[in-house]
């Protein structure tokens, strides 16, 4: 696995070694960028359950602003920061906790991004649930984007709180999709 483009590209990435890990592939996270393309630069973006790092790296790569890395797992925190030192990639905060205990943690001290990337374990309620907390928080800028991937197998609903399904991306097994918030009278 490798960082595709920007700053570090190339730059050899480690996966963990854990049952249940799967990082996302490099054709699925050059997708993810292209659809994001130019609004990736200067941009606040949250990484949760980062694994290796390797999309919050990229957007590092690619001009993000900052990154915060939000992963749980000791043996993906440790392949994280380990992919983090070899890239030399800064501005960056990895935050070591359970996604759905820290998040509100980040609302309250007034983090604030303009790209959530979740993706949690499949075969969990876990992607479902933390959309719910972002949908009811005041995390995501107004204009932000939250991104979930997923099995196609466990669909998302359209609507959830104040967001709303705008894009879905498919490549075999897997699906990004993609949400923003809805204005105040579609609520």
């Amino acid at each position: 696995m490798r960082v595709i483009a920007g700053v570090a590209k190339g730059r050899r990435l480690k996966v963990p070694r854990r049952k249940g890990v799967r990082p996302t592939s490099e054709y699925l996270r050059e997708a993810l960028f292209n659809i994001l393309g130019s609004s990736v630069h200067r941009v606040h973006f949250l990484d949760l359950y980062a694994g290796s790092g390797a999309v919050g790296i990229e957007a590092l790569s690619r001009g993000a602003a900052e990154v915060v890395f939000l992963e749980q797992d000791p043996a993906c925190l440790r392949v994280l920061r380990e992919n983090l030192e070899m890239t030399g990639l800064q501005k960056r905060r990895v935050v070591a906790g359970d996604v759905l205990r820290v998040l509100p943690r980040l609302v309250h001290q007034g983090d604030r991004f303009e790209i959530v990337f979740l993706d949690p374990p499949y075969g969990t309620d876990l992607a479902m649930r933390t959309l719910d907390t972002l949908a009811s928080g005041d995390i995501l800028q107004p204009s932000g984007v939250v991104i979930v991937e997923h099995f196609a197998k466990d669909p998302l609903p359209q609507h959830i709180g104040m967001l709303s399904q705008t894009r879905m991306k498919a490549h075999g097994q897997t699906v990004l999709s993609f949400y923003g918030k809805r204005a105040e009278d579609e609520q």
